[in-house]
């Protein structure tokens, strides 16, 4: 291993115990290493990714509110007080050369580990063993939340697996969103696990967490054919609060703000409106699905909640008060559309 490319390869096949060691602060959730930011603060801002999935490859992270990026050899180089490449390669040989690595990731497969890069079949096949929400635990909990718009995306399953933060396995009812690319193919399942005694998100470690392929595609709700606007936002919750006052407008959920700032729009529309989340890493995605839009000809207009989100001022506020301001919104956004045709 003589350059940049070998070591950062070498040091991407040994992914989780790497952010074990340089990243301890951080904790495994999914096929991700969640931690504050790459010099390692306590946080959820970052996110390394451990094992290749649907062709992405491991080792990668991307700080959701900084919307940087970069490989292993980044995070070590953030963390030496003398960040030469000399120093940073050395220190790379240092850790490979650790005895024990590759029995770090055969325990971590035999303890319930996947090696398939494509999750995707795993969430189809979820998907079709849920059922309808209506009547469930999973609609209670989204009319506790003001959400009244459900849709065929949505399914409800009474005992769903995930391993909690000492590695046990253990179920617990789960609504399920399924995601879909733009030709409607199921990539992927978002599973929110849920408390039944309280109707509301399960007080577990990461209670939301996506099984399958979600880069570049959405949670989406559509009325009858494709309309030529799209709503776009962040989590479930949120988008589908907007559609509780809006029943027959199209809306794709992204889930987070960095999936936000990837998602690819439908080639049919014309004007994309992107609810984001009231923070740094809502602006940030909004600017980058702004511009991937506006290269695409689409015209793009920003919806920005008084609160941190949307679902947070339906609650607060009502639907009529928001269905009212989100109207007002759209048509000033509607007139400067106007003004510059």
């Amino acid at each position: 291993m003589n350059n940049a490319s070998e070591i950062s390869r070498a040091l991407a096949e040994q992914a989780e115990a790497f952010c074990r060691s340089w990243l301890p602060a951080g904790r495994k959730v999914g096929n991700y290493w969640i931690v504050g930011n790459k010099h390692g603060d306590p946080g959820r801002s970052l996110a390394v990714r451990l094992k290749q999935s649907a062709g992405r490859k491991p080792g990668k992270w991307v700080d959701h509110a900084s919307a940087e990026h970069g490989d292993l050899l980044d995070i070590i180089a953030e963390q030496l007080p003398s960040p030469t490449w000399q120093a940073v390669f050395s220190e790379a040989r240092r850790f490979l050369g650790q005895p024990g690595l590759r029995s770090i990731q055969n325990t971590v497969a035999q303890n319930g580990g996947t090696t398939n890069p494509d999750r995707s079949a795993s969430a189809r096949r979820l998907l079709a063993i849920g059922r309808p929400v209506q009547a469930t635990l999973a609609e209670r909990y989204l009319r506790n939340r003001g959400i009244t718009r459900f849709g065929p995306a949505l399914r409800y399953h009474h005992g769903v697996y995930f391993r909690d933060e000492t590695g046990q396995r253990r179920q617990l009812p789960a609504l399920l969103a399924a995601i879909t690319d733009n030709a409607g193919n199921v990539t992927g399942c978002n599973r929110t696990w849920l408390d039944p005694s309280r109707s509301c998100v399960a007080s577990i470690t990461e209670p939301k967490r996506v099984i399958g392929n979600l880069a570049g595609n959405a949670v989406r709700f559509q009325h009858g054919s494709g309309s030529d606007d799209l709503i776009a936002g962040e989590g479930l919750e949120t988008v589908l609060s907007i559609g509780t006052v809006f029943p027959l407008l199209d809306l794709a959920a992204c889930l987070t703000a960095n999936h936000l700032g990837q998602f690819i729009p439908p080639e049919h529309i014309k004007r994309l409106w992107i609810a984001r989340d009231n923070d740094d890493a809502g602006a940030t995605a909004a600017q980058l699905l702004r511009q991937r839009a506006e290269e695409l000809g689409i015209a793009v207009f920003d919806l920005t909640p008084v609160r941190n989100d949307f679902n947070d001022d339906l609650r607060e506020d009502g639907d009529s008060a928001l269905r009212a301001r989100l109207l007002s919104d759209i048509e000033k956004a509607r007139e400067v559309e106007q003004a510059k045709a």
